[in-house]
C-alpha cells in the first residue's frame, strides 16, 4: 500500500473520503512513522459544546494542502514521514473520566507501535489522555503549550477534577509533564481570580503572555522555547484560542487580542530543536464557523507546520532514526 497523499493535480480534492492532507486510511500501524488521529471528545467543554465535530471538519479543510513545505527547506512531508490516518479515538459522550479512558487506550496504541501521535480534538481535557500515553513510554515530558488560558485550575464546577480547564495541573500532579522544561505561551484577557497566571509559575511552567511575547519577538521566543525543552522528548498541544478569534472565531472560548493567522505561522516556522513525541491542535467548534470554514483550515494549517517540524527534525538525524523510537 503506497503511504503518500492522493495527488491532488490529478484526483480532485472534492473525490474521496476526506483524510488529513488526502493521506491514505490506516490498514496496518507496522512501519509508521506518525499518524493522524482524531479525538472527537468535548464532554470536558465548560462552555461551547461542538468541538466533538472538529475531526472531521478539520479533514475537510487539509484538502486543500499540499505536501512540500517551502518554510523547512521545500521538505517533502510524507517522503520523509510515513505516515496514515488512523481514523477517531472511541469517546463516550458526556463522559468525561471514561472517554478519557478510551482516548488514553487508542494514543497507547500508537505510541506502543513506535508511532508519533498527531491529534486533532476535541476541547482541551484530551490531551492528558494523551500525555498519559506518551509518558508511558517516553517519561515526563517537555510540554509547549500554545493557548490563550493556562488550563490549571484545580476544578471545575462543584469540585469537578476533569475539564477543558484542568489538564496541565493533572498532568504535573501524575508526573507526566516535567513542568521545568515546560512553556505555556499566549495567556492573555479578564481572569477569574488575580492567581490565574501565577498558579503556573507555583507548578513550576514558564509562562509567556501574548504581551510579553509580541514583547519578546517570535525569533527569541523560539529561542526560549528550544531551551526550555532542552532537547527532552516533548509534546506541543495547540489550542487554537491561542489566535485572535479575527482569524478562528469557532473555538470554544475566545478571547480577543491574540495573533493574527499570519503572526501564528511565522512563530510556528520558526520553531527548532524540538524532539516531538506528539502533538495536537485542539478546541475548533465547526458549528461557529463561517461559510469559509476559516477556523478548520487554520487548524489543518497548524498540524501541517507541526508534521513539517517533526520531518525536518528526522531528517536531520544523522542515521534517519525515527524521532519518537
Amino acid at each position: 500500500m503506497s503511504l503518500l497523499p492522493i495527488d491532488s493535480l490529478e484526483t480532485p480534492r472534492f473525490c474521496g473520503l476526506a483524510t488529513f492532507m488526502r493521506l491514505p486510511q490506516a490498514t496496518s500501524l507496522a512501519g509508521l512513522d506518525a499518524a493522524i488521529i482524531g479525538l472527537p471528545s468535548d464532554s470536558g467543554g465548560p462552555f461551547r459544546t461542538g468541538a466533538r465535530f472538529a475531526p472531521n471538519a478539520v479533514r475537510a479543510m487539509s484538502v486543500m494542502l499540499r505536501p512540500i513545505n517551502p518554510y523547512r527547506g521545500n521538505i517533502n512531508v510524507f517522503d520523509i514521514l510515513k505516515m496514515t490516518d488512523v481514523g477517531d479515538a472511541n469517546v463516550v459522550p458526556g463522559y468525561e473520566i471514561e472517554s478519557l479512558q478510551r482516548i488514553e487506550e487508542s494514543v497507547v496504541a500508537l505510541v506502543q507501535a513506535g508511532i508519533v501521535p498527531c491529534a486533532i480534538g476535541g476541547d482541551h481535557s484530551v490531551t492528558l489522555a494523551e500525555l498519559r500515553a506518551v509518558a508511558a513510554r517516553h517519561g515526563p515530558v517537555a510540554l509547549i503549550h500554545f493557548d490563550s488560558h493556562t488550563d490549571t485550575w484545580d476544578s471545575y464546577f462543584a469540585g469537578q477534577k476533569y475539564s477543558a480547564g484542568t489538564p496541565f495541573r493533572r498532568a504535573v500532579e501524575e508526573n507526566i509533564v516535567d513542568p521545568h522544561h515546560s512553556i505555556q505561551i499566549g495567556m492573555r484577557g479578564s481572569l477569574f481570580r488575580a492567581d490565574d497566571i501565577s498558579q503556573s509559575l507555583d507548578l513550576g511552567y514558564d509562562v509567556v503572555t501574548t504581551d510579553e511575547m509580541f514583547a519578546t519577538g517570535f525569533e527569541a521566543l523560539a529561542a526560549r522555547i528550544a531551551k526550555r525543552a532542552a532537547g527532552k522528548p516533548a509534546f506541543i498541544t495547540f489550542d487554537m484560542d491561542f489566535i485572535d478569534p479575527s482569524a478562528a472565531p469557532a473555538v470554544q472560548t475566545p478571547e480577543m487580542g491574540g495573533p493574527t493567522a499570519r503572526e501564528t505561522l511565522t512563530l510556528l516556522r520558526l520553531l527548532h530543536d524540538i524532539n516531538l513525541v506528539g502533538c495536537d491542535v485542539v478546541e475548533v467548534n465547526p458549528l461557529y464557523d463561517g461559510p469559509g470554514q476559516i477556523t478548520a483550515l487554520l487548524a489543518a494549517t497548524v498540524m501541517a507546520e507541526l508534521l513539517a517540524l517533526l520531518a525536518a527534525r528526522r531528517a536531520s538525524q544523522p542515521d534517519g532514526r525515527h524521532v519518537g523510537a
